[in-house]
């Protein structure tokens, strides 16, 4: 009886590179289940679950000569969550203070 053939470098490395793949997959998904689940707790026992943050909003308004025209609203709140994840329809708190200014380009 002979013994059967070592697999080759190209199967080992397919194999780790799907072993990794379906790791980081899994904790991706893991993860954002944890991050629902908290916030779904926080929000059930009446705590910090959403917060609030000041956003500028300004639309750039693109004129015929070449020209952008810049149109500020006032700052207003805007609801967030407090998560690693947007949940809800709503952005990330963390996320809101990094990103404040709003543009809508016309």
């Amino acid at each position: 009886m002979s013994a059967a053939p070592a697999p080759s470098l190209r199967t080992r490395l397919r194999k780790i590179f799907l072993i990794v793949l379906v790791s980081l997959a899994g904790i991706a998904l893991l993860s954002c289940t944890v991050d629902y689940g908290v916030l779904r707790i926080r929000a059930a026992l009446g705590g910090n679950a959403y917060g609030s943050v000041t956003v500028n909003h300004y639309y750039a308004v693109l004129q015929k000569n070449g020209k952008t025209q810049f149109i500020f609203d006032p700052p207003a709140p805007q609801t967030c969550v407090n998560a690693l994840f947007p949940h809800q329809g709503w952005q990330p708190c963390w996320y809101l203070r990094k990103h404040s200014d709003r543009r809508t380009d016309i």
